[in-house]
């Protein structure tokens, strides 16, 4: 965009006054071109200040996905002006990955056609009479009509009661541990014995699940649960980078290496997570328009690849940026990985939760 730019017939540089020679002030390189642009040359300014998208914008992509290390070697060795910062690089990717996951499909149409209504049904029937017991996902007060009525006429049948049971099991065994609300919570704790009732943590995880599970529609949990968790998995990112970087200034030599170099690395690491994110993303998009099953079987496996590929980036990475015998990096790696890994899972449900239970 700056080679169509006309230079301004005044000489002298709009930001610090200096006399300018040629197109850029010698003294704090600024351009010396109109400061008034057009629609469109912001736009092409921003897009080209974001990624200098030239050359090393496709050339550090092309090395952050194929060359796991690398890129921070290069970086770090002083040839900065050949890829994009570390910074800038995360917040473009960071930028893609919230836009794909902003126009992520919010799950199934409220208004279904009324033939997958009756896929949604669960039917049950009474073995004793023939009766036929409808529930469908958000009907609770189909079934206890449905209790009431049968159960009053086959409650000495111990079958059709194992099954009611199973019924009522199947209804509130939704959403993540195995009380409703709060309220059933409490109730259940206080018709125990002092001795039985939970305490310490895992009274608070409890309590904090049923609260999860109040405060959550009860159709379709599973996936929106998976589909919140996706949602956050970013934003867990960001706020354990440092944490990240800690645990790889711990496992290395402080003499050799700084708390800079491992941050460095991290960025690049977690700009390759998003970047390979962001890319299951979009295949998840356009499969959702398909419905084939082999597309489903497909995007399971590509699932499962992509975490392989962050198990295996990493160790890569690890190995050709700290430079360590094979042994050492591969024992350090894996702890590494496994800790972290784990962290971050912890950290992104305790934002889930956090995000459920006060932003719900």
């Amino acid at each position: 965009m700056s080679q169509h730019s006309p230079i301004r017939e005044d000489k002298t540089c709009l930001n610090c006054r200096h006399v300018v020679e040629r197109r850029y002030c010698p003294n704090c390189g600024q351009e010396n071109t109109d400061s008034r642009k057009t629609f469109h040359h912001l736009f092409v300014h921003f897009f080209e200040d974001l990624t200098h998208y030239e050359n090393s914008f496709w050339k550090t992509i092309r090395h952050l996905l194929f060359k796991p290390g690398r890129l921070t070697q290069e970086y770090l060795s002083g040839k900065r002006m050949s890829y994009l910062a570390p910074v800038r690089l995360y917040i473009f990717i960071s930028f893609v990955t919230f836009f794909l996951i902003s126009v992520l499909p919010g799950g199934e149409e409220e208004h279904d056609s009324d033939d997958k209504k009756e896929e949604k049904e669960l039917v049950k029937t009474a073995p004793s009479d023939g009766k036929i017991v409808k529930l469908n996902k958000d009907g609770k007060e189909i079934y206890a009509l449905a209790k009431d009525s049968v159960m009053a006429e086959l409650a000495e049948d111990t079958l059709a009661q194992k099954q009611v049971e199973e019924l009522e099991k199947g209804v509130r065994s939704r959403g993540i541990g195995k009380y409703e609300n709060e309220r059933e919570y409490d109730s259940i704790q206080a018709t125990m014995l002092p001795t039985q009732r939970s305490t310490g943590i895992k009274k608070w995880l409890e309590r904090t699940m049923a609260r999860v599970n109040g405060k959550t529609d009860d159709e379709d949990f599973d996936k929106k649960f998976v589909e919140a968790f996706i949602h956050n998995v970013p934003k867990a990112l960001f706020l354990y980078m440092p944490i990240f970087a800690f645990w790889l200034w711990v496992f290395h030599g402080k003499r050799r290496w700084y708390y800079f170099d491992h941050g460095i690395f991290t960025l690049h690491y977690f700009s390759f997570m998003l970047l390979t994110l962001s890319m299951m993303l979009t295949w998840n998009m356009l499969a959702e328009m398909v419905d084939f099953s082999a597309i489903t079987i497909l995007t399971a496996f590509l699932w499962f690849f992509l975490f392989c590929w962050w198990f295996f980036y990493f160790f890569r990475s690890h190995s050709r940026f700290y430079g360590e015998s094979k042994a050492v990096s591969r024992l350090k790696s894996l702890m590494l990985y496994f800790i972290n890994m784990w962290l971050i899972t912890f950290f992104t449900m305790g934002l889930l939760i956090y995000t459920i239970l006060y932003l719900h």
